[in-house]
């Protein structure tokens, strides 16, 4: 039986189309085509949406520690097939599951756990996990930011070797500090092992950052947010990844991690090809204001923002479609180009643009129906309806 999707403004690979219909089966996009061209049959499933609808690729968010009550550092399958469900109702159709700082051992149970989840074979029912984002330990302690500052640790092959032996090679990206001993040689080891080497939760100098590059560093973790501030004689890492080309940045817009200003900046020096959107979100969202554990500590959310104790931001409890609305607003970014931040470019970053990120013949069935106000409306991931707003 073929989905079918028909009647909205189709955003795909090939352009923007109207009048055109998609064909999912067997969990890929086996056409897109005019409708004059398409013969439907009755044994298809023909959804058909207003024409100020627009059918969109699903979004890819690389940052992201939990949702509604759940957290990757629970380490149940339980918790990532919540989270799985949850995070497909805001229209993204895979992740890195993203750990904290903690001790090892516990890293450790999270790492096995998403291994587990991943190998479960089980139906579809939301978000694909792709794997995980390391966020710490290998990070600054000076920065540390929502980060546990006493469990920060240097750089280490050997453990990294054996996490990724105990739980199937599940690690696609590391955030560490370039400033700290061992960093090269880690970066490097990385690099060999085609894991995406981050920069984040540092406080290193503009030729360490530019160094790291150097040696395979490409990716940076919310850009300005627990990073050495820009000084006219130490402009840092913030600078060196604004004027890198090699390197890809995600950014959390907010309203809060960000002024608006910062992310007209961004924009402004970095191509829209090399920024991603992200939400860092924690176990809060889709629940609204309240105390909430986030690595081991409190988090105060009060009108959406978490926090810790002293106030320093805890993560986010934004959603995928409201980062796109965001920038659209902040910095008059276009619709297409929002969308290649959540979608197209971290796809890129993964180094899986072949098989999602847009809208393609053969590609899988990751799609996203948004409203005219940019609300979703429907998910599909892998060719299977996951969610329907009511």
């Amino acid at each position: 039986m073929n989905l079918i999707l028909k009647g909205l403004q189709i955003h795909a690979e090939q352009g923007h189309l109207l009048g055109s219909a998609v064909i999912v089966s067997d969990e890929l996009i086996q056409s897109i085509a005019p409708m004059t061209e398409i013969q439907i049959t009755s044994k298809d499933e023909v959804l058909t949406f207003p024409e100020n609808y627009h059918l969109i690729p699903g979004f890819i968010d690389l940052h992201v520690h939990g949702v509604n009550g759940c957290d990757v550092m629970d380490a149940t399958s339980d918790a990532l097939l919540d989270m799985s469900k949850s995070l497909a109702a805001e229209g993204t159709t895979a992740f890195l599951a993203t750990t904290m700082t903690a001790k090892t051992e516990q890293i450790e149970k999270a790492l096995i756990s998403v291994r587990d989840f991943m190998d479960a074979k089980q139906e579809i029912q939301g978000a694909t996990i792709l794997g995980v984002h390391l966020e710490g330990p290998f990070v600054s302690a000076k920065k540390s930011g929502a980060q546990r500052a006493d469990q920060t640790i240097l750089p280490d092959i050997v453990l990294v070797e054996q996490w990724q032996k105990k739980a199937g090679d599940v690690i696609k990206l590391v955030t560490l500090a370039p400033e700290l001993a061992n960093s090269v040689g880690f970066i490097r080891y990385l690099k060999e092992k085609n894991i995406m080497a981050a920069c984040g939760h540092t406080d290193a100098t503009y030729a360490e950052t530019v160094s790291a590059i150097q040696e395979g560093l490409t990716y940076v973790t919310h850009l300005f947010n627990a990073m050495r501030p820009i000084h006219q004689r130490e402009p840092g890492a913030v600078v060196a990844a604004l004027l890198s080309d090699d390197v890809m940045t995600e950014i959390i817009v907010d309203g809060h991690h960000l002024h608006p200003a910062i992310v007209q900046l961004i924009l402004k020096l970095k191509s829209k090809d090399k920024i991603l959107l992200v939400t860092d979100a924690m176990r809060a969202k889709c629940l609204g204001d309240g105390t909430y554990d986030l690595g081991g500590q409190n988090v105060l959310v009060k009108e959406g923002v978490a926090m810790l104790a002293d106030g320093t931001l805890a993560g986010s409890t934004l959603k995928m479609p409201a980062a796109i609305q965001n920038i659209m607003r902040i910095a008059l970014c276009d619709f297409a180009d929002a969308c290649k931040m959540a979608s197209e470019n971290p796809a890129r970053a993964l180094g899986i643009f072949d098989k999602k990120g847009s809208i393609a013949i053969g590609k899988d069935a990751d799609l996203v129906v948004l409203d005219e106000l940019l609300n979703v409306v429907m998910t599909i991931c892998r060719g299977k309806i996951v969610y329907r707003k009511v």
